[in-house]
């Protein structure tokens, strides 16, 4: 079944890592509800399933939006899709932005998982990364979360930046732990052109990211997760059993979804579509009916590689046979040879017709993947 994805283009300040789209003004916050309540409308029949297992909150900090504005954008979508009974309903949020008094009227709404973004729980490693909130409102966030009766939790962390020694990020790991946080997302601090990190670094004020830093902390907190129960599900999330980010799940196993709001994108199985990056232009497209979008259209190798860069990604692997039915047995039998340098230096676990990474193929998932690619 579907999923949904909502874009909140508002964020109290830029993190100086992050290049999604995003206003620090909320000049417009009323007119975008109004517009994607309008484009979930105009996108109603998008997807073949209308049943929904699914509702994300993303941005830009979805938490800065009031309950009851949340809970208006679930009714849109519940009177146009078939929402399931038991369907997941996920915000991102801000340490921040969860008062007392948000989380409360959070309970008055169909969200049930807090996505929260911790990223670290030390004063100076998040002045360094421009984060919105600081230290201490980092552990009392989870802390009023779970005390409010949410069991699904997950927390984001970052490693890999200068900052963090590897006596800190274990203890970055060790206080998730400590919580009980049952899901786990971490990634490595990456450098995108269009960010103040970015700048920093090519003016000389900020020395580049450590691959080898990264690489070991990698290692480190894949180490420490699985000694602690939790399944390396997809390459950057770790979670207990039962407690798999349904939503996100479905992006890695290529299940149609649809974007709502500005720089959103969607899926249907067969094309990919992006909406513009600027909520002006958006608004004002979509009072017009029109949805201001993208779209490219997936050839059979496109969908192919695409297959083999997500499916390697997860516990689940890469199924030959699956590959074999979808596209073509000469495809299947391309792989499998692909793949043997791989079993051979133990970066691949190849069991049949199934194909996994191993601990040392997670550190060059990229690379692996990009190998088997199929060019046009």
């Amino acid at each position: 079944m579907a999923g949904i994805y909502f874009h909140i283009p508002f964020c109290k300040q830029a993190c100086h890592y992050c290049d999604f789209h995003f206003s620090t003004s909320l000049k417009y916050r009323d007119e975008m509800l109004r517009a994607m309540e309008q484009e979930v409308a105009l996108q109603s029949h998008y997807l073949t399933d209308s049943r929904i297992e699914s509702i994300y909150f993303g941005g830009g900090t979805p938490s800065l939006l009031e309950a009851d504005e949340l809970s208006r954008l679930v009714d849109t979508v519940a009177h146009y899709f078939d929402v399931q009974p038991d369907a997941e309903i996920t915000i991102e949020a801000n340490p921040d932005d969860l008062s007392g008094q948000k989380v409360a009227a959070m309970r008055h709404t169909a969200i049930n998982r807090f996505s929260i973004g911790i990223q670290s729980f030390f004063e100076e490693d998040l002045r360094w990364m421009n984060r919105a909130h600081n230290a201490i409102e980092a552990a009392e966030a989870i802390q009023r979360v779970q005390d409010s009766g949410y069991q699904n939790i997950t927390a984001d962390l970052i490693y890999g930046y200068p900052l963090l020694t590897d006596q800190k990020w274990q203890q970055n790991i060790d206080q998730l732990l400590d919580f009980g946080i049952p899901h786990v997302s971490a990634y490595g601090m990456t450098i995108e052109p269009q960010t103040a990190l970015a700048a920093f670094i090519r003016k000389g004020k900020q020395s580049p990211m450590d691959e080898n830093q990264s690489a070991a902390q990698f290692e480190q907190l894949m180490e420490r997760l699985a000694a602690a129960g939790y399944e390396q599900y997809e390459i950057s999330n770790f979670a207990r059993r039962g407690h798999y980010a349904r939503h996100n799940s479905n992006y890695w196993k290529g299940v149609p979804y649809l974007g709502i709001g500005p720089s959103a994108h969607s899926f249907d199985g067969h094309s990919r579509q992006w909406n513009v990056r600027n909520n002006a232009r958006y608004i004002q497209a979509v009072q017009r009916g029109v949805i201001p979008y993208e779209r490219e259209e997936l050839t059979e190798l496109d969908r192919l590689n695409e297959y083999i860069m997500t499916s390697l990604r997860t516990v689940w692997g890469m199924d030959l046979a699956y590959v074999e039915r979808q596209f073509d047995t000469a495809y299947s039998e391309k792989l499998r040879l692909g793949l043997q340098p791989f079993v051979s230096e133990g970066a691949v676990s190849l069991v049949g017709q199934i194909a996994t990474l191993t601990h040392r193929g997670k550190l060059l998932a990229d690379r692996i993947a990009s190998e088997l690619f199929f060019d046009e």
